[in-house]
């Protein structure tokens, strides 16, 4: 075997292992960043061993960390802080200054004066997990609630924090004599680089990156990027300080360009793939022998590091003004170690603030507490209903506002989620005199519609009880506008549990959804990739000089593919712009009494095709799925039938199935 095969043996094994446990995690719905750490933790050298935790490794691992700090640059920014600086500055900064000043004074009781391992220490454990937590909050629809604004803007301050702190951990290796000057020195370089970078750069860069962009190359536009990254990062190390700093300064730089979104998109896949790398490092540093036999100290750490953090923040969050529930949210959110605290950690270990005995046991306890956020954050709601008191009064005062608001409505249409496509929907019905009512947890926007006279409450869509305070029972049609699919399928399976009878209307981002959608229940999918793509086709063939008749056709044709729900409409597109509405075709739901005649007969002996009416699904009671008429066998009482024709002929089918 050739030594290019030799060095590209663990490479492959490494990715392919990488692959199958990142797609286990998806699987799973956890972190992928849980799949790299058990990567790491099983071929690395004090495990498998089959990859070696060498210093190329370690070296190509920390451009993970330079990419994630460039990110976090681009997100800096000053309209961004000035709106949530009592999140961030207020609520952030005494998360983290409590941290450091707890760790500091614990470390002088028991280490007989030694400050700085504390303050390395307090640094690992002030950092939650930026990643996971974002990522949580967004599949849960959480980011714009009262607690998702407090969980964001401590993990913003967290991350500036680290940046100081990069500075000082290496530091606090000097001699006690020294220590002083050395962070003073250390200091008033960093102040020196940003003041020369933020007097200077933002010109330069709006400048450099223009001469770029101007060459339309995209090529171009990558390389330039990774060279102003790499550049500020190499320039911040000359200095003495960390690459991390240097990364976070340009990200900084180019958030205050119009370029910032592009770079930002070009970037990721650069970003994702070396943080996973980094973490497979983390993931490495285990050593399990050592755990193994420090297991007692491993759940000591494990406790008080989730125990304490869930603690501090959830009494600050309270103090600040939360309600209980949204303290203990956000205090359950934030009680882990964080990708941060790994970087924090690696360099306090390197330099000898924080000895390898205490150092295994805390990377080993931040490990498992980020295993553990999924599935605390999962159990927030159960856990703040059996221990917030005033909960129930809030969820009560909610319900009774939107039962307020829905009472006396029926066959109303229910619209869940009110951003750009919801209140669009909301202006046509409004229209056409159709009434509605908008559930959205945006309190802003909530606000301002329900000031400007729409009919929108603050209320959570992925609840039951929230569904049936709007009106579920008696509506005539859901719009499930959320642009995530997980959202859409959680709250079509409960309005299917509630009324299988009630349309659902669904948005798919894009074709790959509409299975999810349909196997949830919902009665029509707009998939937007779809209906884009038709819109483009369209106006390309008018010009090309087909005939807009023709064109019209195709277009409906497509339609009458993919929309069960208009095909209806499409027929006698011949009679003219004057068919009358009573003769165009509808669904029509009819749900099967104990005693209807259709009940035990298969649909086909009940011959409803005589009469000029489709079957055009069959939904049984008790599952969310929607049977296809050939799948539903004998009929049951219960199932609901949906029919697809003209309004007479629906009666006289309905009549059939019912009467006979």
């Amino acid at each position: 075997m050739d030594i290019a095969s030799t060095s590209l043996q663990p490479i492959l094994i490494l990715l392919a292992a990488a692959v199958l446990a990142v797609a286990a995690c998806r699987l799973l719905a956890l972190p992928p960043i849980l799949g790299y750490l058990m990567v790491g933790l099983a071929l690395g050298p004090n495990a498998v061993g089959i990859v070696a935790g060498d210093a190329a490794t370690r070296h190509l691992a920390e451009f993970g960390v330079v990419f994630l700090m460039f990110s976090i640059g681009l997100e800096f920014s000053l309209p961004k802080l000035r709106v949530m600086r009592r999140e961030v500055f207020g609520l952030g900064t005494a998360q983290v200054a409590i941290t450091l000043a707890a760790c500091v004074a614990l470390a002088l009781l028991l280490g007989g004066g030694d400050w700085t391992s504390g303050l390395a220490v307090g640094g690992v454990l002030a950092m939650s997990s930026t990643a996971v937590v974002s990522r949580l909050l967004a599949e849960r629809m959480e980011l714009d609630t009262a607690h998702g604004r407090a969980i964001i803007g401590i993990l913003l301050f967290q991350d500036l924090a680290v940046v100081p702190l990069l500075i000082l951990v290496p530091v606090l290796a000097q001699p006690a004599a020294g220590i002083g000057a050395a962070i003073a020195l250390a200091l008033a370089k960093a102040a020196f680089v940003l003041a020369a970078l933020l007097l200077a750069g933002p010109r330069l860069m709006r400048a450099w990156f223009g001469l770029v962009a101007r060459r339309k190359s995209t090529e171009l536009f990558v390389l330039n990027v990774l060279l102003v990254i790499l550049a500020m990062a190499f320039l911040t190390s000359l200095a003495g300080l960390s690459l991390a700093l240097g990364a976070f300064l340009a990200g900084m730089l180019i958030s205050e360009t119009e370029y910032r979104y592009r770079v930002e998109d070009e970037i990721k896949p650069f970003r994702d793939v070396l943080l996973g790398l980094f973490f497979v490092t983390v993931g490495m540093m285990l050593e399990p022998r050592l755990v193994a036999e420090q297991a007692l100290l491993v759940l000591a750490l494990l406790v008080a590091l989730v125990g304490g953090k869930f603690a501090l923040i959830a009494l600050l969050a309270r103090a600040f003004g939360l309600s209980q529930g949204g303290a203990l949210r956000t205090g359950l959110a934030l009680a882990q170690g964080g990708e941060f605290g790994f970087v924090l950690l690696a360099h306090a270990s390197a330099s000898g603030v924080v000895g390898e005995p205490l150092a295994q046991p805390l990377l080993a306890a931040m490990v498992l507490s980020m295993i553990a956020t999924p599935f605390m954050i999962g159990a927030s709601n159960r856990i703040v209903l059996r221990f917030a008191s005033s909960e129930w009064m809030l969820r009560s005062l909610e319900m009774h506002k939107l039962a307020v608001q829905s009472f006396g409505s029926e066959r109303h249409v229910i619209i869940l989620g009110y951003g750009r496509n919801g209140q669009r929907i909301a202006r046509l019905l409004d229209a056409e005199k159709v009434r509605y009512i908008a559930l959205d947890l945006d309190p802003e926007r909530v606000r301002e519609a329900a000031l400007a006279g729409d009919t929108v409450v603050f209320a959570d869509s992925s609840r039951r009880e929230a569904l049936i305070a709007a009106g579920v029972l008696r509506a005539a049609a859901v719009v499930v506008t959320f642009a995530e699919s997980a959202a859409s399928v959680r709250a079509i399976a409960h309005v299917q549990s509630l009324n299988p009878a009630v349309p659902v209307i669904a948005r798919a981002r894009d074709e790959g959804d509409i299975a999810r959608l349909a196997g949830a229940g919902a009665s029509e999918i707009v998939p937007e990739a779809l209906e884009s793509g038709l819109m483009l086709a369209s106006h390309t063939l008018v010009w090309v000089g087909v005939p807009l008749s023709r064109v019209v056709r195709r277009v409906r044709a497509v339609r009458d593919a993919q929309y069960g729900l208009l095909r209806g409409l499409f027929h006698g597109s011949s009679e003219g712009a004057g068919a009358a509405e009573s003769v165009q075709t509808r669904l029509h739901a009819v749900t099967l009494s104990a005693n209807a005649r259709a009940v035990g007969r298969p649909l086909d002996t009940v011959a409803l095709e005589e009469l000029g009416v489709q079957v055009w699904a069959v939904r049984r009671p008790g599952s969310a799925q929607r049977l296809r008429p050939q799948e539903a066998g004998s009929l049951e009482a219960g199932d609901v039938v949906v029919l697809l024709g003209e309004p007479d002929l629906l009666a006289a089918a309905e009549i059939r199935l019912l009467q006979g």
